[in-house]
């Protein structure tokens, strides 16, 4: 005599598509988070370059006060007129924007001998679409 079947036990093929379909919708929206965080990661290490860099050269115009205003003729291309530590540190300050952030750009505003008003900034493309806008980080002080 024939035991009777148990229909009870053991997983079908459907239970185990459905299984394996859950997993995957899982995995799949676990790599789209590691995706955005890394993307975040890298948008706030571009930040944190960009404020770096302004800091950098605001501490160069500092240690070289007498001639603060020779910075922002520097920037506008005309080295002849220029103190030749001026134009070293501009020259640096260039190559590491163009060295660290994607697209970069710094632009340098000395408004006035009388109150040293400094503002630095600097511009980069933080994603990989060239035609989108740039971000910019403005620092300004007092020298």
């Amino acid at each position: 005599m024939k035991t009777p079947r148990k229909y009870g036990s053991g997983f079908t093929l459907v239970e185990m598509l459905v299984a394996l379909l859950a997993l995957s919708i899982g995995l799949l929206g676990m790599a789209g988070l590691q995706l955005t965080g890394l993307r975040n990661n890298l948008s706030s290490s571009l930040r944190s370059q960009a404020t770096y860099l302004c800091y950098d050269l605001l501490d160069r115009i500092r240690s070289n006060r007498t001639v603060a205003a020779q910075y922002e003729v520097l920037y506008a291309n005309d080295p002849s007129a220029a103190d030749a530590l001026a134009n070293l540190d501009i020259d640096e300050w260039r190559a590491a924007i163009e060295a660290t952030l994607p697209g970069g750009e710094g632009q340098v505003d000395v408004e006035g001998a009388a109150n040293n008003q400094i503002t630095v900034r600097v511009r980069w493309n933080d994603s990989r679409d060239v035609d989108e806008a740039k971000l910019e980080f403005t620092m300004e002080t007092q020298l």
